[in-house]
């Protein structure tokens, strides 16, 4: 993917406003690890976590991706009219059907004429639907887009919690423990084609890599659940940290390399990196693996927590923010995804 025309023109963020500590949450897990003989402070240590941030209970997805897009379209200058696309990229939707992506377009109040769907690829659905946008604009086909997402962990960490004291098992422990580290935010991006006045950060390209065989190592779904002879649907996560590390960072170098190939920069040209929030143990390996200073890195993931789709972008504007990132920075977006699958894009910020 190369790009000439594209610009990100605004990203808006909205953070969910209850602060739950690793603190809380291993309180609570108290009787599991009195029984397994867990240390307290584990969650904190495995993770380089100290809180991450839910939603109140009964928040709609739509209304975070909602007011996450009105700050990014008033930061832009660009009118929800204009819109010829608007994307939804959650991997928390609000029902199966329809698309998410049609409540926040209406709460907008976008033109009928716009295209409105979802699109979903795991924590990577956020750079999917910037890619997505970008395509277009660069085809001439539309003068601006929006993608936008909201997550929310409360609910699946809430379910890993109650499984983790039903069963005291060191196994469920560890498959959940991914899961603990969950946050909560919303995100919005506006891309255009530089025709509204605002001609910063452009959009240079980028490269995808996959690899599929490893789609097993991190899933969350629904699994068949026996309560009162009545057999339901129950919400579940399981991850294998150790796996989904091994064989990400191994994805991530081939797709760093090819990135840096694609754009014609060496690594020396990277100034700064954004990266998809995790923890400090796979930052650590990923900066390490691909050899880039982790003085050119900006984090989140300790306060924030893995907010999904949302944490990359988040991050950006927090950076942003803080004047991390510069007027001419050359910027590589960094996102990987259950799947597996790897996507890099390359921005002039």
């Amino acid at each position: 993917m190369r790009y000439s025309r594209v610009y990100l023109d605004a990203i808006g963020y909205e953070l969910a406003p209850v602060v739950v500590t690793s603190d809380e949450l291993e309180d609570r897990l108290a009787p599991l690890y009195r029984a397994l003989k867990i240390p307290h402070g584990q969650l904190e240590a495995m993770t380089g976590i100290v809180e991450r941030r839910w939603w109140e209970s009964g928040y709609r997805l739509s209304q975070g991706a909602e007011a996450a897009s009105r700050r990014a379209l008033a930061d832009s200058g660009v009118e929800p009219a204009d819109l010829d696309v608007v994307i939804y990229s959650g991997v928390c939707r609000e029902q199966f059907e329809p698309a998410t992506a049609c409540h926040v377009a209406s709460a907008l109040g976008v033109s009928p004429n716009a295209a409105v769907y979802d699109l979903s690829n795991a924590c990577l659905g956020m750079l999917n639907g910037i890619v997505d946008i970008a395509n277009r604009i660069e085809l001439g086909q539309i003068r601006a887009g929006l993608v936008a997402t909201c997550e929310s962990s409360r609910e699946i960490v809430e379910t890993i919690i109650q499984r983790m004291l039903d069963s005291l098992d060191m196994n469920i422990f560890k498959s959940g423990v991914a899961t603990l580290t969950g946050g909560s935010g919303a995100a919005a991006i506006v891309l255009t084609d530089g025709s509204f006045g605002k001609k910063r950060r452009r959009l240079l390209g980028g490269v995808t890599q996959a690899a599929p065989e490893f789609f097993d190592l991190c899933w969350w779904g629904l699994q068949p659940k026996i309560s009162d002879n009545l057999r339901m649907l129950s919400e579940f996560m399981r991850t294998d940290p150790v796996s989904v590390m091994k064989h990400g960072v191994t994805l991530g170098l081939r797709t760093w390399n090819a990135f840096l190939s694609r754009l014609n920069w060496g690594r020396e040209n990277v100034d700064k990196i954004i990266c998809h929030q995790v923890g400090s143990g796979h930052r650590s390996t990923l900066l390490n693996t691909l050899q880039i200073d982790a003085a050119k890195d900006f984090t989140t993931y300790e306060y924030l927590g893995n907010m999904g789709t949302a944490s990359l972008p988040v991050t950006a504007a927090l950076a942003d923010e803080r004047e991390f990132l510069k007027q001419g920075d050359r910027v590589g977006l960094l996102g990987i995804g259950s799947g597996l699958n790897c996507l890099m894009l390359g921005v002039e910020w």
